[in-house]
C-alpha cells in the first residue's frame, strides 16, 4: 500500500481536508496499519495535486490548503482496490527476528520471544481499546478485526515457540539452527 492510496482513501471517506487534518486522521485511524508523518504527507499531497488526483479546494491563512479528491483520484483508488493484490509476505522486522532467533542461545531466544509476546499483548490491548470491531460501522471495523486477530495469533505463536524451546531442554543448537535457516532460504528461493 502506498501513502498515496491511503491519502486518497481518507479524502474519499471523510471529504475535503487540509494536510494537518489528514495527518491527524492518519494518527487516529490508519496509523494502526500504515505509518506516515507530516514530513511524508505534505510532499505527497503536492505530487498528487500536480498529477490531478486531488485539487486544492480552498486556500486559507498562512497557506493552509484544503484538498479534495478528483474523479481521477477516485478512479486511481478504485483501480488499486479492485486490481492490486497486496503482498502476503510484507517486510517484517518481527519475522526477521523470528527467522534469526536460532542464532541465539536458547535462554536468549526465549527472552526475545517473551519480549515479542509482551509486545503482541500490548498491541492487542491497544486495539481492543478502540472497541468491538463488529460494532464499528463503516471504515476501520474490518481492519480493526484483522489487527486483533493478528495480535492474538502472534501471541499464540510466541507462546507456542517458547514452549517448544522449553520442551526441547536445550533448544536448537546455534549452528544447527543457522544451517536449518539457510536450507529453508535455499528451498524458497
Amino acid at each position: 500500500m502506498s501513502l498515496r492510496i491511503a491519502l486518497l482513501g481518507l479524502l474519499s471517506a471523510s471529504g475535503p481536508a487540509s494536510g494537518y487534518d489528514l495527518t491527524k486522521k492518519f494518527e487516529t485511524s490508519l496509523a494502526h496499519v500504515w505509518q506516515a508523518g507530516h514530513s511524508q504527507i505534505y510532499p505527497e499531497l503536492a505530487k498528487m495535486a500536480a498529477e490531478g488526483l486531488i485539487t486544492v479546494e480552498a486556500e486559507g491563512s498562512r497557506g493552509r490548503k484544503i484538498y479534495t479528491i478528483t474523479p481521477e483520484g477516485r478512479d486511481e483508488l478504485h483501480r488499486w482496490l479492485m486490481g492490486y493484490t497486496p503482498s502476503p509476505s510484507p517486510r517484517s522486522e518481527i519475522a526477521l527476528q523470528a527467522y534469526l532467533t536460532p542464532l541465539l542461545e536458547p535462554r536468549e531466544a526465549v527472552a526475545v520471544l517473551e519480549r515479542m509476546g509482551a509486545s503482541f499483548a500490548a498491541r492487542l490491548r491497544e486495539l481492543q481499546k478502540l472497541g468491538d470491531p463488529s460494532k464499528k460501522s463503516g471504515y476501520g471495523g474490518y481492519a480493526l478485526d484483522l489487527g486483533i486477530r493478528q495480535a492474538r495469533m502472534a501471541m499464540e505463536w510466541a507462546s507456542d515457540t517458547i514452549a517448544h524451546l522449553s520442551a526441547s531442554g536445550t533448544g536448537t543448537d546455534r549452528a544447527e539452527g543457522a544451517a536449518d535457516a539457510e536450507g529453508a532460504a535455499d528451498s524458497e528461493g
